[in-house]
């Protein structure tokens, strides 16, 4: 296998994971609708109201990374470095999923997860520049 494909496949492994994570949030938030007869909105239900977050926080942060995994792959990054930067911010998304799950207030999953997606951007947005040059 060349390189090129094996950026590829590593993106691959990263962005399935990510949309397998989009997929089990998505589930919370039906299970909680169904759980309190809940239609639209979240009649200030904080279960539900927690569920909708961890998946709209999750739906709004990993697209950027998802982008940044394709493009390093594409632009020629090695393996390793999409999957450093695939395993970060899978890991980032989890943990910040799992945190705002168990609460709505500050909690070190919130803050981990936070830190470790920012992480998984930044790494993704300096190799891009440099591989760009």
């Amino acid at each position: 296998m060349d390189d090129l494909s094996l950026a590829a496949d590593a993106a691959a492994l990263w962005g399935g994971l990510i949309l397998l994570l989009l997929l089990v949030l998505s589930g919370l938030v039906v299970r909680q609708r169904r759980r309190h007869r809940v239609a639209i909105g979240d009649d200030g239900i904080p279960e539900l109201v927690r569920a909708q977050r961890a998946f709209g926080n999750a739906a709004e942060y990993a697209p950027a990374g998802l982008a940044a995994l394709a493009v390093l792959a594409i632009a020629g990054a090695s393996a390793g470095l999409v999957h450093v930067v695939g395993a970060v911010l899978f890991a980032g998304r989890v943990a910040h999923a799992v945190g705002l799950s168990m609460t709505a207030g500050v909690s070190l999953g919130r803050t981990a997860g936070m830190l470790l997606t920012w992480t998984a951007w930044l790494v993704a947005a300096v190799s891009l520049l440099f591989l760009a040059l």
